[in-house]
This record gives structure tokens, C-alpha cells and sequence, in this order.
């Protein structure tokens, strides 16, 4: 087949996958689901077809192997996740696996065994919906799933633990996941970009260089609440007006900081009537760059603002810090593969960050890690509108073959230095 109908089966196949929700006016497939246990089988069929063997570890990521024609030990993994937020496009995650799955496809097809096992995995969550904890299917394989995991409850009071076993998996057997970061080559992942850069800047696929760090701070206000008739104006302690000029001192605070990003994503205003004057507001700030020295520099700065704003005000502030995730640089060598990649099929190899978290950065702990992102339509993504061309899926995949060509043809795919 060609790289054109490659491409035109991925894109029917998403549209299949589209098709298994939980929900039915929208799409919804989370952890350990039976959505997710009817795409995993789905997936795991396409990818039996596609001379590949076929498994699901203990926490029920599914696993294609397709054998090499050298050390059997040695593997590079390309993936992403099978599951969706609530309410999902259906590109997001579907795109990296299918895309994989048709780089297999086509080595099946002209009987190409490259020198190292090629895996293609569908991880089981990479979203978090079910349990509000991310990339759990990729931690599993570095070995940061823990036994704390195990006892989270989602919102019906089913357990993960629980969850896993209804799926078919082994919740006591989830370190046997783990895999061996010296049988591993590196690790590949496409994706939709999830912004607007690339469709600015007409470039249909581009390489991430790193992942950005991220901070989420829980900021209280405590003022007092009173009469909104009767108590004064400079008798006021008013939270809300308070938290207010810290919201517009955040977004004033990134033009300080090339490439941060900076949002009050959540308020909840307290006491919340009509005639009430605020006493207590809680809003939830999150903090994203690519350094983490210049992440870290501004949230010292804001929240040196919150306490100005709040002190000029007599106003109480808690600023509390409840996830710090550190950036993730992606492998240098596996990026310049790519690009080499890219360049074969375009002028310019556009680079660019990611400013949201990925099952990358969970493999990125035990493995080189690479990634290239799609063009999305719009920057649109995380909603039912999200869309690719089917163009851009056509170059992906091309680059996808090209990459694992290169790969192929170095008899050590990466340097001692990056596996260290």
C-alpha cells in the first residue's frame, strides 16, 4: 500500500474507534473500561493482522510486537494512548497508535524485519479521566506505578485495583510491566500538536524538543464577607477583588518570561450570593515552561504578588503547591533522526515544545524518547471538533517509515551517553 492509503485507513479507522464510547452522544473511553476493553481487542485485531504478536500486560496496556531479524532483546516502542478524556476528539492518542500500526504495516507488507523488535504500544491511560492520574499505562512501563495507584477510587467508588481485575488484568502483578531500560533502543510517539503553532506556520508535522515542566498552585484569598448594601467601600475586605488583581498581575507576569505559559483555570467564590460580598475565593493557577529554573523564578514572582495584593488589601493568602512535574528534554539523537526524516519530505523540520504532558516524558525516565507532532486543525484538541488532513496523516507516516529506516541502518541506534 502506499503511504496515500495508509493514510486513508488510519483515518477509517479513527473513525471506527470514534464509535466506542462509554457515552452515546459523545466520546468517552476511559481506564479500564468496557469501551476501552472493546477498542483494546479491536486494536489488538488490527495489529494481529499486521503480523504482529499480540498481548496486554498486567494493567491492561495492549502490546503489538513485530520481531526483528536481530537480537530479540532489543526493542523500540512506538505508541501512545488508547483512552479519551470525557467529551474527546477522536485523534487525540487514536492518531500515535495508528500511525504506528501502519509503519508496521507497511514493513509486513514488503517483509522488512529491521535489526531490533519493534513494538507498538496502546496505552490503557494516558488521559487520566477515570482516576485524575495521568500517563498510567506508560508509568507502568518505567516503572513509576505504584501501590498508592492501586488504591485510588474513582467517582463511583471503584478502585483501581478493582478496575484492573474487572478489565482482565493483574493489579498484583503490575511491576511484572516494568520494563528493562537496557532491552530498550528509545521510544517514539505521534501525536496531534494540541495548538495552533504548526497550522501558523504551514508546516504539517513538527519534532518537540522538550516537554514543558509544569507547576498547579491552589491560591486562597481570605477576606471578609458583609453586606453588599450596607458596609462601606474602604471598610471592604472583598477576596474576589483582591484575587482579581492577582489574576491580571499573572497574565502581566508572563510577558517577563519568553515561552511561559500562565492560566487561573478555576475560581470558586465564596459565599457565592447575590448580595454578599466575597469573603473567601480559591482559584487554581497553572505554570508551564520548558526551563524549569525560569518556571520556578515565576511562581516565586507570583506569588511574592499575592502576598503584595493581599497585604494591601488586609487579606489573607495560602499558596499551596499541589503538582510539580519537571520539564522533559526529548532525545537529541532521535529528534535529529527525525528531522532528517522530516527534511526528506519537507523544506524546513520545524521544532517546537510541548506544553502538555504525554506518555513521552513517562518513557522519556528509562528511555530516549522522541515525538512529532500533527498539525490540528484550528489548534483545536480535547473536543469533538478536533481534525487532522488527511495529508499531514499521509507525511507523518512517511516520516514515521523514514525514521525507523534510519534507525535501521545505524548499527547503534543511540550513543552509551543517552542511556546512562
Amino acid at each position: 500500500m502506499t503511504n496515500s492509503e495508509l493514510a486513508a485507513r488510519v483515518l477509517q479507522r479513527i473513525e471506527t474507534l470514534a464509535q466506542i464510547s462509554e457515552d452515546p452522544d459523545r466520546l468517552t473511553r476511559t481506564f479500564c473500561s468496557l469501551a476501552m476493553r472493546r477498542a483494546s481487542t479491536l486494536v489488538g485485531c488490527w495489529m494481529g493482522e499486521s503480523g504482529m504478536i499480540v498481548s496486554e500486560d498486567a494493567i491492561g496496556n495492549l502490546v503489538g510486537r513485530y520481531p526483528g531479524s536481530g537480537d530479540p532483546s532489543k526493542i523500540f516502542i512506538l505508541g501512545s494512548h488508547l483512552d479519551t478524556i470525557r467529551g474527546a476528539g477522536k485523534f487525540d492518542g487514536a492518531l500515535g497508535i495508528l500511525i504506528a500500526l501502519a509503519c508496521v504495516e507497511h514493513l509486513h507488507e514488503h517483509n522488512i524485519r529491521l535489526p531490533f523488535a519493534l513494538e507498538v504500544l496502546g496505552f490503557a491511560d494516558g488521559d487520566g479521566a477515570r482516576f485524575e492520574t495521568t500517563c498510567l499505562g506508560s508509568r507502568a512501563l518505567a516503572g513509576t506505578f505504584t501501590e498508592l495507584d492501586l488504591q485510588k477510587v474513582d467517582s463511583r467508588g471503584v478502585s483501581m485495583a478493582e478496575a484492573i481485575r474487572t478489565f482482565g488484568g493483574d493489579p498484583g502483578k503490575f511491576k511484572d510491566a516494568r520494563r528493562d531500560p537496557q532491552e530498550l533502543l528509545g521510544y517514539a510517539e505521534v501525536h496531534i500538536e494540541q495548538g495552533p503553532v504548526l497550522e501558523k506556520k504551514i508546516q504539517p508535522v513538527g519534532i518537540v524538543t522538550a516537554i514543558a515542566g509544569r507547576t498547579r498552585v491552589r491560591v486562597r484569598f481570605t477576606g471578609q464577607a458583609g453586606h453588599v448594601g450596607t458596609t462601606p467601600m474602604p471598610m471592604r475586605r472583598d477576596a474576589l477583588v483582591a484575587a482579581s488583581q492577582f489574576i491580571l498581575a499573572v497574565e502581566a507576569c508572563t510577558r517577563h518570561y519568553p515561552g511561559l505559559v500562565a492560566t487561573v483555570s478555576q475560581v470558586e467564590v465564596l459565599p457565592g450570593g447575590a448580595n454578599a460580598i466575597p469573603g473567601e475565593v480559591v482559584l487554581n493557577l497553572d505554570v508551564r515552561h520548558q526551563i524549569d529554573g525560569a518556571r520556578g523564578v515565576a511562581c516565586a514572582r507570583m506569588q511574592e504578588t499575592a502576598a503584595e495584593v493581599a497585604q494591601k488589601r488586609g487579606i489573607a493568602v495560602e499558596w499551596h503547591i499541589v503538582h510539580d512535574a519537571q520539564s522533559v528534554p526529548c532525545s537529541r539523537e532521535l529528534s535529529n533522526a527525525l528531522a532528517k526524516a522530516v527534511r526528506t519530505h519537507l523544506v524546513e523540520a520545524t521544532e517546537l515544545t510541548s506544553g502538555d504532558g504525554h506518555d513521552v516524558a513517562a518513557m522519556g525516565d528509562i528511555t530516549p524518547a522522541a515525538m512529532l507532532f500533527v498539525r490540528c486543525a484550528g489548534g483545536i484538541t480535547h473536543h469533538p471538533d478536533e481534525s487532522v488532513l488527511a495529508g499531514d496523516v499521509e507525511i507523518a507516516i512517511a516520516v514515521m517509515n523514514d525514521f525507523l529506516k534510519l534507525l535501521a541502518n545505524q548499527s547503534n541506534p543511540l550513543p552509551a551517553k543517552e542511556r546512562s
